[in-house]
C-alpha cells in the first residue's frame, strides 16, 4: 500500500480546466483551507477581439464596466476538506456549495463529482449511466473508477445493477469511501444491485468475470491525458476479449484538442461528424481502427467540457434507446453517430 503523505493545499496555475473547459484562477483566502473561484478572461483579449468601428468599441467598453462591477462582489468560496500524496496521484477534495469534486494530478482537473441538490452533473458521466439500456443483462465494469461519479448514477438509475469498479490508487479509494459515499455503494441496494472496489491495473488480465461484462465503461487518464495505452489496438482487443456477446465499451476518449495526431496522418471521414469535420484524436482513431463499421461517437454539448466519447457495437436504434431513459439522458443520446475512417 502506498504511503499517504499530507500536504498543503496546491496553487493550480491560471491555465488550469474544469472537466477540460474554463481557466480558472484560485486565490487563497485568510485560512489555508478555503479558496475563491472566479473565471478569468485577459481584458487585452477582450479588447484586442473588437474592431475599430465606434459602435463595438462603445459595446465592448460597456461591456467591461459590467465586468468590473461583477469582479466587486466576492466569489463564492470553496473549501478544501483533504489534500494527500499517494504514490499516483495529488488528490485533493473541494466542497462547494453545489457539489464536492476531486480534483487529481498536477492539472487538478475535475475526476469526480458528488451533486447536493441534483443528481445528474451535465458531464460525460451521465453519459455513462445510458449504457445498460443498450446491452444485455450482466455486470458492468468501470476500469478507472476514481471517487464513483458514474457508480452513483448507475445504480440511482438502474438499481439490480452489479458494478466491478478497478482502480489503481487505494488511497484514493479510500478517501472516496469518506467523502463520497462510495462505501454505500458496496452495500446492496434493495434490488440487489452493488459496486465492489477492486484495487489494481484496469489493463490487467485479471479484470475478468464468468462469462463476461455486458458493458464496459473506460475512463482512464493520467496527469490529465487518456493513457497512452488507449491508443495500441491491441489494448482495445483484450478489452472486447473481456464481453459477453453483443456487450458494449463505453469510453471517455477525453478533450477536442487533447491527443492530436499528425497533420501528416490519414484524415478520418469528414462526413461522419455533425460539424462536417473530424476532431483528430488518437483514441478515437484507435477505436475506430479497432472497430470498423462498429463504432459510434458523440461530442459533450456543455460549457465546461469538449470531451468526445466512443461506443462499440452496431449505431443503437436512437429511438428506442431515448424512450428507455428518463431526462435529460433521452435526449442526450440522440446525438451519437456512426464514426468511419475515409479510405
Amino acid at each position: 500500500m502506498a504511503t499517504a503523505m499530507p500536504m498543503r493545499p496546491p496553487l493550480p496555475p491560471l491555465s488550469d480546466r474544469i472537466r477540460g473547459g474554463n481557466r480558472i484562477t484560485i486565490a487563497r483566502r485568510s485560512t489555508p483551507d478555503s479558496f475563491q473561484l472566479r473565471r478569468c478572461k485577459s481584458r487585452e483579449e477582450t479588447r484586442a477581439s473588437f474592431s475599430r468601428s465606434p459602435r463595438l468599441i462603445a459595446k465592448a467598453q460597456k461591456q467591461e464596466e459590467r465586468r468590473d462591477d461583477a469582479e466587486e462582489s466576492p466569489p463564492p468560496s470553496y473549501s478544501v476538506l483533504a489534500a494527500m500524496r499517494s504514490e499516483h496521484n495529488d488528490i485533493v477534495v473541494v466542497d462547494t456549495p453545489d457539489s464536492r469534486v476531486l480534483l487529481l494530478d498536477s492539472t487538478h482537473n475535475i475526476h469526480s463529482m458528488l451533486n447536493k441538490e441534483q443528481k445528474w452533473t451535465g458531464s460525460y458521466w451521465d453519459e455513462f449511466a445510458s449504457l445498460p439500456a443498450i446491452i444485455p443483462k450482466g455486470p458492468i465494469a468501470i476500469l478507472g473508477l476514481g471517487a464513483g461519479t458514474a457508480a452513483h448514477l448507475l445504480l440511482d438509475l438502474w438499481p439490480s445493477l452489479h458494478i466491478e469498479g478497478w482502480e489503481i490508487d487505494e488511497i484514493l479509494v479510500d478517501m472516496s469511501r469518506d467523502y463520497f459515499g462510495l462505501s454505500a455503494l458496496e452495500r446492496c441496494t434493495e434490488a440487489g444491485g452493488s459496486l465492489s472496489v477492486h484495487i489494481g491495473d484496469a489493463l490487467s488480465p485479471s479484470v475478468a468475470v464468468q462469462g463476461g461484462f455486458a458493458g464496459i465503461i473506460v475512463d482512464l487518464f493520467s496527469d490529465g491525458k487518456v493513457l497512452p495505452q488507449l491508443q495500441e489496438d491491441a489494448v482495445w482487443l483484450e478489452i472486447e476479449k473481456k464481453l459477453m456477446p453483443h456487450g458494449r465499451i463505453m469510453v471517455n476518449c477525453g478533450g477536442a484538442h487533447a491527443e492530436m495526431l499528425a497533420s501528416s496522418d490519414q484524415m478520418l471521414n469528414p462526413h461522419a461528424s455533425l460539424s462536417g469535420s473530424w476532431i483528430q484524436n488518437s483514441t478515437v482513431r484507435a477505436l475506430c481502427r479497432v472497430f470498423p463499421g462498429k463504432l459510434t461517437w458523440k461530442r459533450m454539448e456543455e460549457k465546461d467540457s469538449d470531451n468526445y466519447l466512443a461506443l462499440t457495437g452496431p449505431l443503437p436504434d436512437l429511438d428506442a434507446w431515448s424512450t428507455a431513459l428518463p431526462s435529460p439522458l433521452n435526449s442526450n443520446v440522440k446525438h451519437w453517430r456512426p464514426c468511419e475512417l475515409a479510405s
